[in-house]
């Protein structure tokens, strides 16, 4: 029996980037796909322009928190994605990691984070694609 797969996003402060990306893939991929997200560096709050740029295309993560990245969290993962946070995320065989270049929202109003929550969704749909066609361990 297969198990579920299980996708991991990264990046420094789990406030932004890796948590909008990990709402679209919860959104698009529903319970098909496990959703993990932490950061190296945790912020105190997930970054309200993201909050407010995933509202608009009608996910709610205003009740997300930004969590620590942990050796488990990327051990039990099939897929790492890094966003930006270098090589804080430990290497493990048989995993595979993805590094998504995207701008860092932080510090950014809604105006600014829209093009960025657009380029995660892109990403994210492909991941789908390719997670779905992968067989599970």
């Amino acid at each position: 029996m297969s198990r579920m797969p299980s996708v991991l996003f990264v990046c420094i402060h789990n406030a932004g980037r890796s948590q909008m990306a990990a709402a679209w893939l919860r959104h698009l991929a529903g319970d098909r796909i496990e959703v993990r997200s932490a950061g190296s560096a945790p912020a105190s709050a997930v970054n309200p322009a993201a909050v407010e740029a995933m509202r608009e295309v009608g996910i709610d993560m205003s009740a997300e928190v930004p969590k620590i990245l942990t050796t488990e969290a990327v051990s039990e993962s099939d897929v790492c994605v890094t966003m930006g946070c270098g090589d804080t995320c430990e290497v493990f065989p048989g995993k595979r990691y993805l590094d998504w270049k995207l701008d860092d929202p932080a510090g950014q109003g809604v105006e600014a984070v829209r093009p960025i929550r657009d380029a995660i969704r892109g990403l994210v749909e492909n991941l789908i694609a390719e997670v779905d066609a992968a067989p599970t361990r």
